[in-house]
């Protein structure tokens, strides 16, 4: 897949400094362009694999990867997040998150991934700051009440839990119930290579934490990183040990990962 964007192949070192160039589209979406393209091409190949400290084990294929983003990307449509809505993903480890960030790439939503290490006080600076309008949060530990104590916001409108509890949605129970057929935005609501799709906070350890912003090319940025340094294997299985709230978790088991077409762990 990634030799779409680069040459694969150099003779040396110093052959990649001078000539390595990323290709980049008009109009590009990790979503539509790299995982739809893969459950096209390769429907079949895995692309995670999630196991839970009980020994459950949970694999999923690139056509099923796209099948749940899809009615993600319905479901969160028909709560009406729309291209540029900032939706907070507090998603632990969960193999939902994998299918959830593509959605919103789908959308044009701007994905806000967080951690679930968060207090009251964290989630109202970050709703407030980013006009966050949607939380997706986990069901396990305390985060959650975190959340709800998180009063003082004006922009929050949905609250969807993994799992069931008064007062939130059931994100699991909406995807479930949401069809697999996605009609991809028209050609004038698809966002632009500038758009943001990916913001983070940085953990504010010298002042309040500050807004990073990521375009929808920021994905071809790892294509090195997976491919070139981490030399993914097509045919194994990567894993990088992040909560899906720090930025290495995009950059160590999804983007660059899936461009050079393994299996996350």
């Amino acid at each position: 897949m990634f030799e779409k964007y680069v040459k694969a192949d150099y003779s040396s070192y110093e052959d990649f400094k001078a000539n390595f160039k990323i290709k980049v589209p008009l109009r590009f979406n990790f979503a539509y362009d790299v995982l739809d393209a893969l459950a096209a091409e390769k429907p079949a190949k895995t692309a995670l694999v999630w196991v839970k400290e009980t020994g459950e084990k949970k694999v999923f294929s690139f056509a099923e990867m796209k099948k749940y983003s899809d009615k993600a990307a319905n479901y969160l449509r028909s709560l009406g997040i729309r291209k540029g809505d900032k939706v907070m993903l507090i998603m632990k480890r969960h193999y939902e998150f994998w299918y959830t960030i593509m959605a919103l790439h789908k959308i044009g939503a701007v994905a806000i991934p967080a951690t679930h290490l968060l207090t009251k006080k964290d989630i109202e600076y970050r709703i407030n700051a980013a006009s966050i309008k949607m939380v997706i949060c986990t069901n396990d530990g305390t985060v959650k009440e975190q959340v709800e104590l998180a009063e003082n916001v004006d922009s929050l409108e949905i609250k969807a839990l993994l799992g069931e509890r008064e007062g939130w949605l059931n994100f699991g129970d909406g995807v479930a119930s949401a069809s697999d057929v996605f009609i991809k935005p028209g050609e004038n609501e698809l966002p632009r290579n500038d758009d943001i799709m990916l913001l983070y906070f940085t953990s504010g350890t010298t002042g309040m934490p500050k807004m990073v912003i990521h375009s929808f090319t920021y994905p071809l940025g790892h294509i090195p990183t997976a491919v070139f340094w981490q030399n993914v294997d097509p045919e194994g299985l990567h894993l990088t040990i992040s909560d899906t709230g720090w930025a290495k978790s995009v950059w160590g088991k999804l983007y660059g990962q899936w461009l050079g077409e393994t299996a996350v762990f």
